[in-house]
Parts: C-alpha cells; structure tokens; sequence
C-alpha cells in the first residue's frame, strides 16, 4: 500500500503535476476504504468462525463426550435441533452480511429447490405472476410467451376443522299413502355422537404417536374456534379402544402363532387417586419381527398393560406361545421358562456389551474394553448377514462366530476368576456369566437374534409419551392406551400410515365388518385408496 502523500501546496505544483498528485491521493482513498472492508470481512469471518467451532463442539460432546455428559436418545435429538438450528443461523448472518464490498449479485445464494422432491399427491395451488408490461420495447407488437419457470415450495395449514352434514331427503306420493321413502342413516362409531372416524383416528394418533396429551389437543382446537374438553376426548379414545380391542386380540393371537419372538417391559406411572400420587404400573411388549432373516411373518408389536411386574404378568401374556423368546436378564422371565413350558430364553448381547460400557465409561478398565472389542466381532459378522437366508446365517455363525463365542467364554472365565466377585466389574463379568447358556442360542438357529433390539425401539415411543403425558389416570386407561398404541406402532413397523389405517379401521367396524373377516383389519393387511 502507497505511503500517505505528504500535504503540498497545490496551486504552487504544475498542472500537470498537480492533476498526477490529485489521482494519487483517489488512489490512495480507494485502498483505504478497500483496507477497512477487508478487516471487517475478516472481523465477520472469524466470530462467524468461533461460533461455528462452539457449536460443532457441541455436537461432538453429544456424540462421543463422557456417560455422565451424554444424553438420552431423545434429548439428543432436541438438542440436535437446536444445535442445527443454530447453526443455519449462524450460516444465514453470514450471506446476509455477504462480503463487503461485493455485489447483491455475488452474495445470493444458489437456490435451494425441491422441485421434483415433494409427494405428486398434494394438493397444488398455482400462483402465475405475469409481468407488468408485455409489449415489446420497440413498439412493434405484444410479446408472445416462450417458456416459463417453475418453482415449487411447501406451504402448511394448520389442521382444518370440518363440519360434516348429512342430508336425508324425504318422499312421499302425492296420489296416494303408501308411505315415505328416505335412505338409511349412515353407520357411526359413536352414534349420535360429535365425531367422525376420521377425527377419532386424529385424535388417537396426535395421543399415542405425537405423543400430545388430551388436554393440549383441546387447547389447539380452542384456537380453531371449536371448544371440545379434554374429558369428551377422554370419552371419545375409550370407546374407540373398546372397539378396536378385537383386532388388537387378533394380532396378539398371530404374533403367539411364531416361533420367535421378542420381550421387554417399562414403567408406566398410574395415578392413585387413594393415596394421593402415582403408583407403578408396566407396559409389556411382544414383538416380532423376521426381517433379519427374510421371513415370511409381517412385523408386529402388542402391548399388555400389567399393575406389577412379576413373572405372573409374562407367563399370562405368553399363554399359547411355544419357541424361543428374546430377553433380557430380568429374573421375571424365568416364570416362562420353567421345565416342560417349551420356551427357550435367548438372552442379550446388547445387555452384555451394556454392562462392560458401564465399566468403561467410568473406570477405563483394560478388562472392560477388551471384552467390548470381542463383542464387536460378532456384532461385524452379524451386519453382513443381517437379511438373509436362515440357514446361510446359521453357516456363517457356525464357521465365524462360533469361535469368537468360544474365546469370550475362556476370557470370561478367566477374567472372572482375577477379578473380586464384589468389585463392579465382577459383578458385570457375573452377569455374563450367569446367561452365559441364554447368550450361545443365536449359534444354533439362523431365525435367532443376537440382542432384543427389536422390542426395546418398539417400546422406545412410550417412553416417549410417558414423559410427555406424566402418567396415565387409572389402570383401565392404561390398558386402553396399549392397545391403541400396538395398532399405531405395528402400523409403523408395516411402513403404514397410522391415521389413514385407524380411519379405514374405524370406518369398516361402524359398517358392521364381520368377525369372520377381522384379519382384513390387521395393520399388515392394510391397503390405501390411491388419492
């Protein structure tokens, strides 16, 4: 950068010199301003730069910090959110700002367009802006249209409130008393009731997949003008699982028809109107799902409400079920394995690997992560089979994993003999080795799993309402809310939509569908109407 020009007398300087002088110091103005744009820039570029370090540190910490700073799957993904959020702010300040001294031009950016991307089924509402002035700038005659461009955004409404008149004219002769002619009323779920079918699935699925409790759902449609309280909702979801309990019976009866199945429980708080606060209830789950292995059965859940969770509450649950089911260690599950039950407990590697995280994660004990990295094996040889044949599993496992298995179980035994039983990672090590026969049965049937993660997501969104919703009122509420969320969840599973599946559902129970037939009501057998 030139050095500052020292102050002349200019009427004293030749003209020509005077005029070299004069563009010299324009010069020199231009690169002073050019100098403090560049620090601004750089000004800009580093806090942009700091914040964005900040967030992705974040992140990090989320992913991969310590146990104690880690968060639960769904606080993870709030916090993911925001993060992200932030980040698209922090991005967006960034364009805005632009670069200084650059052209509106050089600072927009590319436009980030669906077209193409958005589902052909809804509804498309065309805006066509034409221009101001269409006659050509020469005089000569209007411009005819060549083309267009299109673009497309989303647009969301909030829900739409409808009222649905049923009209039923009358006729009558005018020559004669013969009588009146007029079409049948049409079936209703709730007769003479306020909703239709559709509503009732609305209301079912914000509760039990939005996880939006009744009281929330009534404040939202007090916006639209529409006052429905909470207890006529409450009504409205206890007489659609009144009807909806035949087919949730069904589907239990089929899912007890295989020979593989999966299990686990949660807590379920209850409110206890007697002493004033909640009591402990539990959901149980019964999952299947062939899948890994390319089985002909559709996926499915049921859920079984139970004021206790001792093994009396499993061994009801899995009456009429024979072959082998996917636990946990918990002592419960012992009930349905008695001698001459015909049930086969296979046990949990995640469980397994759960227990030496925990050690890990807190004493970074040598053992721990030794016994995770064997477990990892496995776990690699079990993502390169996972959908296939059952016996190409079985051969794998046999030729691969067998020996893997087999040096877990002399490490285990060796560790387990160092290793003070009373000290924690003794009683991790015990663990193991107390289901030691449970955690070996995946070698011997292809169509066996190697963890019970197939049930823990299942059950993974009613933990999620149970946060939101604190507590379900009474114990009949409890069960009515399982057996609407086994339709919803196993609707999921199925890659079915659980609104359009309770509406059709509902619709088809209202129009007197016969018992005989109730497979056809199965969220797996479920079919959309094309729009």
């Amino acid at each position: 950068m030139q050095a500052h020009p020292q102050a002349v007398d200019l009427k004293a300087l030749p003209q020509a010199h005077r005029a070299l002088f004069e563009e010299q110091q324009a010069a020199f103005e231009q690169e002073r301003e050019a100098n403090v744009e560049l620090r601004a820039q750089v000004e800009l570029l580093t806090d942009t730069n700091r914040r964005l370090e900040h967030l992705v540190s974040e992140l990090r910490r989320f992913i991969y910090g310590k146990k104690s700073e880690k968060l639960t799957v769904d606080a993870r993904q709030l916090a993911f959110e925001d993060l992200e959020g932030a980040v698209a702010e922090v991005e967006q300040a960034a364009v805005a700002a632009g670069s200084p001294g650059s052209s509106p031009a050089t600072r927009r950016q590319a436009p980030q367009r669906n077209l193409g991307h958005l589902p052909k089924g809804l509804e498309r509402i065309e805006e066509v802006i034409e221009p101001d002035n269409i006659q050509c700038p020469c005089g000569c005659a209007e411009m005819v249209r060549i083309g267009e461009d299109r673009t497309e955004r989303l647009d969301i409404v909030p829900a739409q409130l409808r009222v649905i008149v049923t009209v039923r004219p009358k006729y009558a002769c005018r020559s004669c008393e013969e009588g009146i002619v007029q079409a049948p009323a049409p079936a209703h779920l709730i007769e003479g009731g306020l909703p239709t079918e559709g509503a009732l699935a609305h209301v079912l699925v914000s509760k039990y997949a939005d996880h939006l409790p009744l009281y929330r759902q009534s404040q939202l449609y007090a916006r639209s003008g529409v006052d429905l309280h909470r207890s006529t909702l409450a009504g409205w979801v206890g007489k659609a699982s009144f009807h909806l309990t035949p087919v949730v019976d069904r589907l239990a009866w089929h899912l007890k028809q295989s020979g593989h199945l999966f299990m686990d429980e949660t807590r379920a708080p209850v409110l206890d109107p007697g002493r004033g606060k909640t009591k402990t209830g539990y959901l149980w789950a019964l999952a299947r799902d062939e899948r890994p292995w390319a089985g002909p059965d559709p996926p499915g859940v049921v859920f079984f409400y139970a004021p206790g969770r001792g093994g009396r509450h499993a061994k009801g649950f899995l009456k009429g079920f024979d072959g082998k089911l996917h636990v946990d260690g918990y002592a419960g599950y012992n009930a349905v394995a008695a001698p001459g039950k015909g049930v086969v407990r296979c046990f949990c590697w995640a469980h397994a690997r759960r227990k030496l995280c925990e050690i890990q994660d807190s004493h970074r004990s040598a053992v721990a992560a030794e016994g995770l990295r064997r477990i990892a094996e496995m776990y690699a040889i079990e993502k390169e089979i996972r959908g296939e044949p059952p016996e190409v599993r079985l051969a794998e496992r046999q030729a691969r994993s067998a020996p893997l298995v087999e040096d877990f179980g002399v490490w285990l035994r060796q560790q387990r003999a160092r290793v003070s039983p009373k000290s924690r990672l003794g009683e991790k090590l015990a663990y193991i080795g107390n289901h030691w026969d449970g955690l070996q049965v995946f070698l011997t049937d292809g169509r066996v799993e190697m963890d019970n993660n197939v049930v823990e997501n299942a059950i993974r969104p009613l933990a999620l309402n149970r946060k939101n919703a604190l507590f379900a009122g009474h114990d009949e509420g409890a069960a009515a809310g399982a057996r609407i969320a086994t339709l919803i969840e196993t609707a999921k599973m199925n890659g079915v939509n659980p609104h359009a599946y309770l509406k059709a559902t509902l619709e088809a129970i209202a129009n007197g569908h016969p018992a005989s037939k109730i497979d056809q009501l199965l969220p797996w057998a479920f079919t959309p109407i094309s729009s």
